[in-house]
């Protein structure tokens, strides 16, 4: 009997001594959203869209006018000569689906590029929030969203969002 309770209070000795786990978490949408790598890396692509649509409505413009022309010209040769009439029409509708496809894949060309840079910074900041962690003794940082609440509720002081934010911004200026 006695040595039972022996081993009762050394059990309640090594347990209270144990270390509790660090708990935090962080909004995967603000920390994302907010971090000024992602803020850049839309801005860079924003001009680069820009560009491609103006380039893409001169492209559009300049057809336009020649179709115009193609047109009138098949209307006037149509009286003396129908199958060239026919072949200058089919050229320029032959012209006008090569253009439409090049703009597509430029246009998705333009597309994947800045979803390998979005993809890229999630990485990014998946791999601070780890080494943050580490380096702050925590045991889990947990992450959350609108879209997926895996944190139900957390404590204001666990909530690590702003901290590892300005942290990442910070290394981001580095």
């Amino acid at each position: 009997m006695k040595n039972i309770i022996y081993v009762v209070l050394a059990l309640l000795i090594f347990a209270s001594c144990e270390k509790p786990n660090k708990i935090g978490f962080v909004d995967n949408g603000t920390l994302i959203n907010d971090y000024q790598k992602k803020k850049d890396v839309e801005a860079a692509f924003q001009v680069k869209e820009e560009a491609f649509r103006k380039r893409a409505d001169s492209i559009s413009q300049a057809f336009q006018a020649e179709a115009q022309k193609g047109q009138a010209e098949a209307q006037r040769i149509a009286r003396s000569n129908m199958k060239k009439a026919e072949a200058l029409m089919g050229g320029l509708q032959q012209k006008q689906q090569q253009l439409q496809q090049q703009m597509q894949v430029e246009q998705q060309q333009l597309t994947q590029a800045f979803q390998v840079e979005i993809d890229s910074v999630i990485v990014n900041v998946k791999d601070f929030v780890k080494d943050y962690g580490k380096t702050n003794g925590y045991n889990y940082i947990l992450g959350t969203s609108d879209a997926a609440a895996t944190v139900m509720y957390g404590e204001e002081q666990s909530d690590l969002t702003q901290i590892v934010l300005e942290a990442l911004n910070a290394d981001y200026k580095k």
